[in-house]
């Protein structure tokens, strides 16, 4: 009795390592994999990875591998922790977009030798040695920004009157709904934090700004698109044309990764 049990003990014990080793071959990165770059996304203040829930289809019919960061939104050093890590994961060379707050994220995790190109979506573009918070002193304040609101340990929320009215007044109601019961907090003092570096500075980059933006001035936004020397496009969007203009945005995205090295 006591012999059979242990046969049956070791069979389970063998089909489990043999299904193991079926899903390590099969998740192993090919030739093909590595000859093509990734791209991963990483996702701004207010919101997390499902932001770019219309895109990801779009790229992934193209054949690209795409992942989208869930920021933990704790710290910039700890958004751009987050970022490597995803980076560092892909089997080749990666095209990183960023969105909002993600501009600032990728201005530093994209100085990883495996990023081939930037691409800023309605994005902060930090020099090294500034905060995101300074970039918008000397324009007029974001309507949006009136709407943010604190909690008792510092971290940031939008209302539901700014996520319907100044973050994404171009999408439907049912759609802000959504976006308002998911959005991500983010720690306040996370845009007082200063870069280290500034890897627009050495790789090529793409900027997409929205003119009817409410929470990036669109006057910065293409201040900031000269400033790094980005493709530039334009589009009458609010500061989420991911998802109210997304095969807009993915056409920006692809551009970028035909134009990788």
């Amino acid at each position: 009795m006591k012999h059979a049990q242990r046969l049956k003990l070791s069979v389970a014990a063998l089909a489990v390592g043999l299904s193991f080793s079926a899903v390590a071959v099969a998740a192993a990165p090919t030739a093909g994999d590595a000859a093509r770059p990734s791209v991963v996304i990483v996702h701004g203040a207010f919101a997390d990875g499902s932001d770019w829930a219309k895109v990801i289809p779009l790229l992934q019919a193209k054949g690209l591998h795409v992942v989208a960061v869930q920021n933990p939104l704790t710290s910039l050093e700890d958004d751009v922790a987050a970022a490597k890590r995803a980076i560092d994961a892909q089997p080749g060379k990666v095209v990183l977009v960023g969105h909002s707050w993600g501009g600032s994220v990728i201005t530093e995790a994209g100085a990883n030798d495996k990023v081939s190109s930037l691409v800023y979506v309605a994005a902060f573009a930090p020099d090294a040695g500034q905060t995101s918070a300074e970039l918008g002193k000397d324009y007029p304040p974001a309507p949006g920004f009136a709407h943010i609101v604190a909690d008792a340990s510092g971290f940031l929320s939008l209302t539901k009157e700014g996520m319907t009215k100044h973050f994404a007044q171009d999408l439907p109601a049912s759609a802000t709904a959504v976006m308002t019961a998911t959005q991500g907090p983010i720690l306040g003092k996370s845009f007082e934090q200063k870069l280290s570096v500034a890897a627009w500075k050495t790789k090529p980059s793409w900027y997409l700004a929205t003119s009817a933006d409410h929470m990036i001035q669109p006057a910065l936004q293409l201040d900031m698109a000269k400033k790094i020397g980005a493709h530039l496009t334009r589009l009458n969007a609010s500061h989420v044309p991911q998802q109210s203009q997304p095969a807009k945005v993915a056409e920006v995205i692809l551009d970028a990764v035909r134009q990788s090295k």
